[in-house]
């Protein structure tokens, strides 16, 4: 898990970023594949998987739960499962450090498991609200002692007899939506989610390529709904986990404005569900190109080259904020690099995040001397010259800390972050991959006393 100890880190002015690299796997199938491979009876084999604390904290409490996984020494995850309905409860609290995407996910595997598990967290985690996915849970029959405000640490007990539910989204969420699907691999019937807007899909390809029973089905208003049948016998697989899109962000708009820049992000996913920063920057004029698509696993992957751009205000309508809900503090970082001012509309769900990330954004902007403004869950920035300054608060949250090193790089003096130690839950090797393209980067030494 994260130090204790904060570290400082600082982004100076930097020449063109040059090369090509692979960033790390993508995190949300790295989380799915432990889950399903702890499902299933026999040996699953992840190459790629992110070597990240969140997914890190998922393998650790699917072992307490009676899955063997382990990592080869070159590389390779073999994940020897249980099969549905075999989990165990754990001996001891399971932690999930930053975890949310872990944390829901498991709680939704628990749910229909007859097992009792107390989940916990570090500090961002437990001050993030788990109400959207305890409501759903606790229909189909599991039972939650939770701290106030339904956060963590709580405790779930899964359902002796679980009921199957179609439930009806209130609000976008593809981990709400996993973890119903999650729970519906231990409930008889058919468990349904129904979407009103698309939200990220890796749950439903996964399921498929283990071998679950899952269909969709477009209704008469418009919406869609995804339905699992229970008890599915899941096949192993060999997985190959493609490069995380959320992580090759920072570098794409790293590249977009700084100046001089012409780097190559190699087998990146491009999920439809995922692609909506890409098609912020294109529409902003930015130079992208996507080369040898080809499919993985299931899932869509390119190699991305970036060249530095003029970049140009756009407005982003609400519907794209599913597909790029993690990305939108990077694209205010393009944003304020950009002519005009770019208005991003219906940024409610980043209220919800590791912290308040629209808070958390508008005051890096201000630190930074960048023009903005928030109206309601809308965000405006103005581009332009751009001062940097610091250090800017990250509130324990890694995409706020990536996001302004980030900005820092086109600045006219730099950006610090107050502390860049959360960015090992799933980016660890940023700072270093980020130098070795000519990104000026270095921990803020501690001042005399």
């Amino acid at each position: 898990m994260t130090s204790d100890c904060p570290k400082p880190i600082a982004a100076r002015p930097s020449g063109p970023l040059t090369g090509r690299i692979r960033v790390p796997g993508d995190k949300s199938i790295s989380h799915r594949a432990l889950i399903l491979g702890a499902l299933t009876i026999g040996e699953t084999t992840v190459h790629g998987l992110l070597e990240a604390e969140d997914v890190l904290a998922t393998a650790a409490a699917l072992r307490a739960m009676g899955a063997d996984i382990e990592r080869d020494a070159a590389g390779c995850w073999h994940i020897h499962g249980v099969g549905i309905g075999g989990l165990q409860t754990p001996g001891e609290n399971v932690d999930l450090g930053n975890s949310g995407t872990g944390v829901r996910l498991l709680m939704g595997v628990v749910a229909s498991h007859p097992i009792t598990v107390r989940f916990t967290g570090d500090a961002s985690l437990t001050k993030r609200p788990m109400g959207r996915v305890l409501d759903p849970l606790a229909q189909i029959g599991a039972e939650v002692e939770a701290s106030d405000g339904g956060r963590l640490p709580l405790t779930l007990r899964g359902a002796r007899d679980p009921m199957p539910v179609t439930y009806r989204l209130p609000v976008a969420s593809a981990q709400v939506k996993s973890a119903l699907l999650l729970a519906g691999l231990n409930t008889p019937g058919r468990t349904s989610v129904i979407e009103t807007k698309p939200t990220r899909d890796h749950t439903e390809r996964m399921f498929k390529a283990f071998g679950a029973e899952i269909a969709h089905s477009e209704l008469d208003d418009g919406c869609v709904e995804i339905s699992v049948t229970g008890f599915p016998v899941l096949s192993p697989q060999a997985l190959h986990v493609p490069a995380d899109p959320s992580s090759a962000a920072f570098a794409i708009v790293a590249a977009l404005i700084t100046k001089g820049s012409d780097l190559t992000i190699e087998n990146v996913m491009i999920n439809p569900t995922r692609n909506g920063l890409l098609t912020c920057l294109q529409e902003m004029g930015g130079d992208i190109a996507l080369h040898d698509e080809r499919d993985i696993g299931g899932e869509r992957v390119a190699d991305i080259q970036v060249r530095s751009s003029r970049l140009k205000a756009i407005t982003v309508p609400p519907e794209r904020a599913p597909s790029m809900i993690d990305e939108y503090p990077v694209l205010a970082v393009a944003a304020a690099c950009a002519e005009g001012t770019t208005r991003m509309q219906g940024l409610e769900e980043l209220r919800v995040k590791e912290s308040d990330r629209l808070a958390a954004v508008a005051d890096g902007l201000a630190v930074c001397g960048v023009r903005h403004r928030v109206s309601g869950d809308d965000l405006s920035v103005t581009g332009g010259p751009v001062p940097g300054g610091g250090p800017v608060a990250t509130h324990l949250d890694h995409r706020i800390a990536m996001a302004f090193l980030v900005l820092g790089l086109a600045s006219q003096n730099g950006v610090s972050v107050d502390d860049g130690t959360m960015i090992a839950t799933s980016f660890p090797e940023f700072t270093h991959l980020m130098a070795t393209l000519g990104a000026d980067l270095a921990e803020v030494p501690e001042a005399a006393p």
